[in-house]
């Protein structure tokens, strides 16, 4: 027996449904899907209606090409392959006014997005004058190859937290750029902002931009807690089988390192094939797993084993299941377990059983 990662590739894509709403989305696919994979990633979102995409790294821009003859695609990541760029038809981040100088040449036939640092202070440009200034350089320089000025973007980064007043000031700051430059009769294709926490907060898309770039919602996971569950609905199965059933006694130890002790005599620990070289977090192991439908506690992780304390109900070759939509990746986000996409970039796709149904 061996630990499954499973996809319902149709539950998947009726979420997909779910979250576009009728309005323009650009799908974050970075670190291949969220490890869901590229391709299905791309195939199916495709499928549900979106043709515009960014990630991170320029491989997977121009895995999106070939799997996407037709679609819009933005590098969050300023590179240094430009040839690649300009050959694949990438849209790439203008990150920084050094880099605009420092690369005018380089740049040249690239359609570029002008970033905005924001307060993620990340990557971008730092104000609205050094906006100003990239553009005004731009509309002087009389080369007929010049790089394309076709976005304006930021990222927020504060989105999903409600008790600080950080994303009201971002929100704020991003905004005004925006109407401010559109007041100036500046132009763009594509403006766009909001990660999954903010499209949610806002009901959609901000006036004024094109889309909204939207990443964890995509796959499954609330960005934050007051979603609704039914909004947004995971289509990932992460599940191993109980090896055997093992009785131990008060005062026993279990697992590395005197990691559970027995309080009860009697006590039943179901022995499952997946542990941390899986995947699973030691902290989503403080937590409890399914089985035949109930929930019971993990009592210690190893590498490739859990135990978990469990009933007479409970028997060798029976499923034990870490996630799914019942018991589900954002619900321990909100445990502070870790990230959504933490717990899901965990996921061992070597040692895992990877299958899509």
């Amino acid at each position: 027996m061996t630990a499954i990662w499973s996809v319902d590739a149709q539950r998947f894509y009726n979420n997909a449904l779910k979250v576009i709403q009728n309005n323009q989305i650009m799908a974050v696919v970075k670190n291949n899907a969220y490890h869901y994979g590229l391709e299905f990633a791309v195939q199916q979102f495709l499928k549900a209606g979106i043709n515009t995409f960014s990630t991170t790294s320029l491989r997977e821009a121009v895995r999106i090409r070939q799997l996407a003859p037709d679609a819009t695609i933005f590098l969050m990541n300023a590179v240094y392959e430009f040839d690649k760029v300009r050959d694949y038809q990438i849209q790439m981040t203008l990150p920084s006014l050094n880099f605009y100088y420092e690369h005018i040449e380089d740049l040249q036939g690239i359609q570029v997005h002008l970033e905005f640092e924001n307060l993620l202070h990340r990557s971008g440009l730092k104000n609205i004058d050094e906006i100003r200034e990239v553009i005004h350089h731009h509309m002087k320089n009389a080369n007929k190859n010049k790089m394309h000025i076709t976005g304006l973007w930021t990222h927020f980064g504060y989105a999903d937290e409600f008790d600080v007043s950080e994303y009201n000031v971002e929100r704020k700051a991003w905004l005004d750029i925006v109407s401010t430059l559109i007041d100036e009769d500046y132009h763009f294709e594509m403006i766009h902002a909001q990660n999954s926490a903010s499209y949610y907060r806002e009901n959609g898309v901000l006036e004024n931009h094109t889309h909204a770039r939207v990443g964890i919602a995509l796959y499954g996971s609330r960005p934050y807690q007051t979603i609704d569950v039914d909004a947004i609905e995971q289509s990932l199965t992460v599940k191993g089988n109980v090896i055997q059933i093992r009785e131990v006694n008060e005062g026993d130890y279990c697992g590395y390192s005197f990691a559970f002790e027995a309080k009860h005599d009697h006590t039943k620990l179901a022995v499952v094939d997946i542990g941390y070289g899986d995947g699973i977090l030691k902290s989503r192991a403080k937590h409890e797993a399914l089985i035949n439908g109930k929930r019971y506690p993990i009592r210690a992780l190893m590498m490739s084993h859990m135990f978990v304390e469990v009933d007479h109900n409970v028997h060798a070759q029976d499923e034990v299941i870490l996630y799914n939509n019942d018991i589900r990746v954002d619900e321990f986000t909100f445990k502070c377990v870790g990230a959504n996409s933490e717990q899901l970039s965990a996921m061992n796709h070597d040692s895992l059983i990877k299958e899509y149904r």
